[in-house]
């Protein structure tokens, strides 16, 4: 059986990149990509601006604090979303399986490739095609497995290659800093670090009763990327999956105002769906279903999301432009497509960080409490209309 060979690759700091093909003034200077008021939030920033300490997620006033030099341009999710999907229609067309987990980032499963050119050379010649069709700089590791060859992509930047071939993963990960393994967050660092664990070898030498002990299940998770075992797989990427829902009314209904308040509230449950299930959309669809048994639907594309503000409102345009007045309406559906793993990262452009904190609030509320623990104005409104036309 062949030994497993996983590529990792990683657009470098995509969104600069981005922008720097739209505007080569940006090369070399320190670039902040984001929302232009104080309380947004760094989406992507250039290794220029790093260099002062900045990283992405860090509110903008406290990064143009670090670097007052800095060049603030405001994000296009939607021109990012483009080049994304030019990657990954090359690596498409390269390699029998890959992962797509984020608008920028990407695992590929070339495992037995060997027998026929050489896994290594192979994911070089499809690192340079990107390259060379897409003028981006890209990144990427080749391992054994997904941990491995992720923290091996961060060891390659800024726009480099690595192996690390079988055999070497324990020996690579050891001097690295705790930080770099998947998993470990700001938390998880400190409570290590008051544990007087720095290095990743000082975790391989540890027994993995007490890891559980210190951080429960995944105190073990931890313990084997620590000691470079992954057997997790990669799982095959599809543009086509999507989620839906919609309503059949018990009768039919032209309350146009009470309509859009149900999409709002049909909205808002998929939009939670996705981000419990960690996914992005980047495509939505509205469908009419009207007295006459005739069936319309509408669809957009916009810059991969999970939330529901930026969501809702193009559900409301694309419903506007469907919606026939006059006519009895017997049925109303959403759908998202064009999903992709990836937690909410890079629609924050015109975001603040309260903004994505009162989210994150809300999901809480909601796993604990149910779906409708927490809705909109406009979702209660329903309620308060008695507008329950629906079966179900």
């Amino acid at each position: 059986m062949s030994e497993r060979s996983v590529m990792h690759i990683d657009l470098d700091t995509f969104f600069v990149s981005v922008e720097r093909l739209k505007n080569s003034k940006l090369i070399g200077m320190p670039v902040l990509v984001g929302g232009t008021s104080d309380r947004s939030v760094v989406a992507s920033c250039s290794y220029e601006a790093r260099r002062f300490g900045v990283h992405s997620g860090m509110a903008m006033r406290t990064a143009r604090q670090l670097c007052p030099e800095a060049i603030l341009v405001r994000g296009d999710s939607e021109e990012y979303s483009k080049y994304s999907k030019e990657v990954t229609e090359i690596i498409h067309e390269r390699v029998p399986l890959y992962e797509k987990t984020s608008i920028d980032e990407f695992y590929i499963d070339l495992t037995g490739m060997d027998t026929f050119w050489g896994s290594y050379k192979l994911a070089s010649e499809v690192r340079q095609q990107i390259m060379k069709e897409t003028h981006l700089p890209i990144s990427f590791a080749l391992s054994t497995n997904k941990t491995v060859a992720k923290v091996g992509t961060g060891e390659a930047k800024p726009n480099g290659q690595k192996e690390i071939p079988t055999g070497t993963e324990r020996g690579f990960l050891a001097p690295l800093s705790i930080k770099k393994i998947p998993m470990v967050g700001d938390k998880t660092y400190m409570l290590l670090r008051d544990m007087g664990v720095e290095k990743i070898h000082t975790l391989q030498e540890m027994p993995v009763e007490l890891m559980e002990q210190v951080l429960g299940i995944n105190g073990r998770v931890i313990w084997r990327k620590a000691n470079g075992i992954d057997n997790s797989p990669v799982e095959q990427y599809s543009e086509r999956k999507s989620i839906s829902t919609e309503r059949t009314f018990d009768k039919d209904t032209i309350d146009v105002k009470a309509l859009k308040f149900l999409l709002v509230s049909m909205t808002e449950k998929l939009a939670f769906q996705l981000r419990s299930e960690g996914k992005l959309t980047s495509c939505v669809m509205v469908k009419i279903r009207y007295s006459d048994f005739n069936t319309y639907t509408v669809q957009a594309r916009l810059g991969y999301t999970s939330l529901d503000h930026v969501i809702i409102e193009k559900v409301k345009e694309l419903f506007d432009k469907l919606y026939q007045k006059r006519m009895l309406i017997r049925l109303i559906g959403i759908r998202f497509s064009g999903l992709v793993q990836g937690n909410y990262q890079y629609n924050l452009f015109e975001d603040n960080a309260e903004q994505l904190q009162l989210y994150g609030a809300m999901d809480k509320m909601r796993l604990r409490y149910g779906e409708d623990a927490v809705k909109r104005a406009s979702g209660l409104e329903i309620k308060l209309r008695n507008f329950n036309p629906f079966k179900g």
